[in-house]
């Protein structure tokens, strides 16, 4: 039998508008999840780059002993298999032996400078006379206007004196800063040279337990390819330096061989090391051996220049780092732009680094026991 009475239906509650998250689309959901996380990398990035250069009078020096370990250490190893030299007279004998080597370059320099000092004395003052003469004669400026120039210069350095002033002695302070670094570089390379293990394991076990294999295996990769861009380095300033050096004495420029010294010392200096060798170079031809041999000289310093920055950087560097050359020129450029020299000069070892230890850990080869 039926009931007579009618079922009655409650209401549906009303439903609840769709939240925005979840009334976009998913390409727009993931783009927003992505972008506040990079916005947050990079933050982190700047603040970290902020950080190292409020501190680069320590960073720098710092990153010089971890290059310079990366060199000494093999000798230092060599020395103790191969030699069976104690581990003490390792150490000692890989650290005067690099501080004796360049100073042993910087002597041989000095000292023939220093000889022939008398000769370039007298052909500068030879040439400032040609020089004069051909002012005399071309443009007819004569020697009492060269002495007013002269003068002139002279009372604006007096008149500008408390504003040099300045300048000089912040060049001192400078040094000052060098000299302090240069100490910190050589203490800091002798530390890891000593110690260098238990310094990385106490660096490894300040992160977590599960981040200790990737981080040391991916530490380990790095400092191979550190060693690797050492090596290389060093071959590329000896090219600079026999090319250049060659390039002298095939000219009959006079010394030869302090100009490659110094090219070889300068090639480690980015940008400033090659334009002041380079430049030390042309102007002893034109000193020596008047204006047409000192072009020619110019021109064999940039063609040495250009051959590095462009087939030996890129190529040679580039295999021995595992970097592409294109890695490599954009990384020196914006190195140069962020910290000027250092910032060039770490910019190549720094790359190669972190390539090699991100390569590491997706690889996932620290999985591996």
């Amino acid at each position: 039998m039926r009931s007579k009475f009618k079922t009655v239906t409650e209401p549906k509650p009303p439903q609840q508008p769709a939240s925005v998250g979840e009334s976009l689309p998913y390409g727009v959901q993931l783009a927003a999840a992505w972008a506040w996380r990079v916005v947050i990398i990079i933050v982190a990035l700047a603040l970290l780059v902020l950080a190292l250069v409020e501190l680069r009078e320590i960073v720098i020096p710092v990153l010089v002993a971890i290059v310079l370990s990366a060199l000494l250490v093999p000798f230092r190893d060599v020395l103790m298999r191969r030699l069976r030299f104690p581990r003490w007279a390792a150490i000692t004998t890989a650290e005067l032996g690099v501080i004796a080597a360049v100073g042993l370059l910087l002597y041989l320099v000095i000292t023939q400078v220093t000889a022939g000092f008398g000769g370039i004395r007298d052909r500068a003052l030879g040439a400032l006379d040609s020089f004069s003469s051909w002012l005399e004669t071309s443009f007819h400026v004569g020697g009492d206007q060269l002495s007013g120039m002269v003068d002139q210069v002279w009372q604006a350095l007096q008149a500008n004196a408390g504003s040099i002033l300045p300048s000089v002695l912040s060049a001192g302070s400078t040094i000052g800063h060098i000299l302090v670094g240069v100490l910190l570089a050589l203490f800091t390379t002798l530390f890891i040279l000593i110690d260098g293990n238990r310094i990385w394991a106490w660096v490894v076990r300040l992160f977590p337990k599960r981040a200790r294999p990737a981080l040391d295996g991916a530490g380990r990769s790095g400092w191979g390819t550190l060693q690797s861009f050492v090596k290389v380095q060093i071959l590329v300033a000896v090219i600079d330096a026999v090319g250049i050096a060659g390039g002298a004495a095939l000219l009959g420029v006079p010394f030869a061989i302090p100009i490659g010294v110094l090219v070889f010392l300068g090639s480690f200096v980015p940008v400033v090391g090659a334009v002041v060798t380079g430049a030390f170079a042309v102007a002893v031809a034109l000193i020596y051996n008047g204006w047409i041999i000192a072009i020619v000289m110019l021109a064999v310093v940039l063609l040495v220049q250009q051959f590095e920055g462009h087939v030996l950087q890129p190529l040679i560097m580039g295999s021995a780092v595992k970097v592409h050359p294109l890695a490599v020129i954009l990384a020196v450029a914006g190195g140069s732009m962020l910290a000027g020299i250092p910032g060039a000069f770490f910019a190549v070892p720094v790359v190669a680094v972190l390539n090699s230890a991100i390569s590491f850990i997706a690889s996932g080869r620290w999985r591996t026991p």
